[in-house]
C-alpha cells in the first residue's frame, strides 16, 4: 500500500479542513465550472452534475468534487450576490425547514464514484434586526443559502435531522464510502495524527 494524496476540485476552505482534520493529504485546485441550473434539472441533479464536472476539470490521480445548495419550498438558494440578496434568503428560511443537498464525486482511473446526501435544517424565527446583524458579520456572502452553521449561522438553527457536515458542505461519511469503493481505503495514522488515503495494489 502507497499513501496518495487527494486532490480537492473545490475552493472551499471548510471542505480542506474537514479532509486535513482526518490527516488526509490533500491538494486544493479551483475549479472553474459555471454555477448556473439547467431548466429541466432537479435540485438534486443539479449538484451531482456540478460536482462532477468540477472533479472531471481538475488534473489528478484521484480527484473529489463537491456541491452543495440550499433548497426551501422547491426554491434552490445558492449564494447570495449582495448583502439584500443575503437577507432575502434569510427570510425565506427563518422559521421554515428547509434541505441543504451536497453531492460529492471522486475520479479515479477514468471511473467516477458518486453520493448524495439531503439533510433537513429548521431555522428558529428571528426579528429583522437580528438577520441584518448576522448579514453584517460578512459571513453569509460565499456561502449557499446565506448561512454557514459551522459559524456564526449557527445561532440561526434550531434542529438539523441528518448528516451535520453534509450541510458544511463535505459528508465526511460518503468520502470514506467513495475511497473504500475506488480502492483507496482511509487509514488512521500513528500517534503523531497523521493519517493517509492508502492505494490498494
Amino acid at each position: 500500500m502507497t499513501a496518495e494524496s487527494l486532490t480537492l476540485a473545490s475552493s472551499s476552505p471548510r471542505r480542506r479542513q474537514l479532509l486535513e482534520m482526518l490527516g488526509i493529504p490533500v491538494r486544493a485546485v479551483s475549479p472553474d465550472i459555471p454555477e448556473v441550473r439547467r431548466p429541466v434539472e432537479t435540485p438534486v441533479d443539479y449538484v451531482e452534475r456540478l460536482a462532477r464536472e468540477k472533479a472531471l476539470s481538475v488534473g489528478g490521480r484521484l480527484v473529489l468534487g463537491a456541491d452543495t445548495t440550499v433548497v426551501v419550498r422547491d426554491e434552490v438558494l445558492e449564494k447570495p450576490t449582495d448583502a439584500a440578496d443575503a437577507l432575502r434568503m434569510l427570510n425565506k428560511l427563518q422559521g421554515r425547514t428547509h434541505q441543504v443537498v451536497t453531492s460529492v464525486a471522486l475520479v479515479t482511473d477514468e471511473t467516477i464514484h458518486q453520493a448524495t446526501d439531503v439533510t433537513n435544517v429548521v431555522f428558529r424565527r428571528m426579528d429583522p434586526a437580528f438577520l441584518e446583524a448576522y448579514v453584517a458579520t460578512g459571513e453569509p456572502m460565499d456561502k449557499a443559502g446565506a448561512y454557514g452553521i459551522q459559524g456564526y449561522g449557527a445561532a440561526l438553527v434550531e434542529r438539523i435531522d441528518g448528516d451535520f457536515f453534509g450541510v458544511m458542505g463535505l459528508p465526511i461519511r460518503l468520502v470514506l464510502s467513495l475511497l473504500e469503493r475506488a480502492g483507496r481505503p482511509y487509514r488512521f495514522g500513528d500517534r503523531s495524527g497523521t493519517a493517509a488515503v492508502t492505494e490498494v495494489r
